[in-house]
């Protein structure tokens, strides 16, 4: 009776292609019974149709099919009245749906055809929003931060005069005090590693590069306290004389004179702290921007009656700030 060997090389092999196997039917199953709803697609249609079926989308919150009402309308009639807005209203589509490279994406198109539209500063104004919602907590890299200031430093310096202008300088303040932040967490991360150099060019590059922002009294206060640790006296005073003499209510201040006093270190330059009433508060830019959609001011084309023969004027938004911006807490002193 002959018996039959098994060879286990084969069995490994075997064993390997049913999992294989397994694995492509599960994949397989997900595309197949999955409850994921296909992106609507819109019916072809006159372009008069198709925009204002884009405006009811818009008014409806379905964000994604609006913005397909408006594509397909630019694809099928590229030489339409309505084509330009159309372009404007699917990036604001894309804004409120929180797709923000593609809404980029599409205002840029809109500002490359329409240089000279009356609705370009609002396109301008829209596509710094964009980067401006995308900017990361100061823990993570602050390359949005720098894009999101370029973009609304770029609607000042193009529409000066308009309603969005004031805004977007508010925003790069913002921004600004974002990235001293950011400075700031580096420079505490550097002094408490007693990398004593590399936080004092944190420090200083808050107060020269960032000395409108909340950051510049603490900076000092720091740079006060590095500067005694090294036994460079000098340097804390002269620290501490320009902390005292621009913040002198600052609780900042109040640390330092008191470090100051301990090293015996006070001179009649010195003023006397002021009396802090309530500890200063953290800027808003510190936290993470809000990022929820539906914040930008809406086109006026969306107030309007769908079923006009020419294409809704779209005209610029109201001078409202475009997010509300949270109380800060208040900020707790660190080291």
């Amino acid at each position: 009776m002959s018996v039959s060997v098994i060879n286990p090389l084969s069995v490994r092999c075997r064993i390997r292609h049913l999992v294989s196997a397994s694995l492509l039917l599960g994949l397989s199953g997900c595309g197949l019974f999955g409850h994921e709803k296909a992106p609507p697609v819109p019916k072809l249609a006159s372009a008069e149709t198709l925009y204002n079926n884009g405006i009811d989308a818009l008014r409806t919150r379905r964000y994604t099919l609006a913005a397909a009402e408006f594509e397909v309308l630019q694809q099928n009639y590229p030489y339409s009245g309505y084509v330009a807005n159309a372009q404007l209203m699917e990036g604001y589509s894309y804004y409120l749906k929180g797709k923000y490279p593609e809404a980029v994406q599409q205002l840029n198109r809109f500002i490359g055809l329409h240089p000279t539209s009356a609705d370009a500063a609002y396109a301008y104004y829209l596509r710094a929003l964009c980067f401006y919602e995308q900017i990361a907590d100061v823990q993570r890299d602050q390359q949005g931060t720098v894009e999101s200031m370029d973009a609304l430093e770029e609607v000042i310096t193009r529409f000066p005069q308009s309603k969005y202008a004031r805004d977007a300088q508010l925003k790069i303040d913002l921004c600004r005090d974002h990235l001293a932040g950011k400075e700031m967490l580096v420079g505490r991360y550097y002094q408490q590693e007693r990398n004593y150099e590399a936080a004092i060019n944190r420090y200083q590059r808050v107060v020269e590069d960032f000395q409108t922002t909340n950051h510049v009294p603490e900076a000092l206060e720091r740079m006060v306290e590095v500067y005694l640790d090294l036994g460079l006296t000098d340097q804390a005073r002269k620290s501490g004389i320009v902390l005292g003499y621009n913040y002198p209510g600052s609780k900042w201040y109040r640390f330092a004179y008191s470090n100051l006093k301990r090293y015996k270190l006070l001179s009649d330059n010195f003023p006397v702290p002021g009396k802090l009433i309530t500890a200063p508060k953290a800027s808003a830019a510190t936290t993470t921007p809000p990022t929820a959609a539906g914040a930008a001011p809406a086109p006026s084309a969306l107030g309007q009656q769908p079923g006009a023969a020419q294409p809704m004027d779209i005209q610029k938004a109201p001078v409202a700030p475009v997010k509300a911006e949270p109380a800060p807490p208040d900020q707790a002193r660190v080291l």
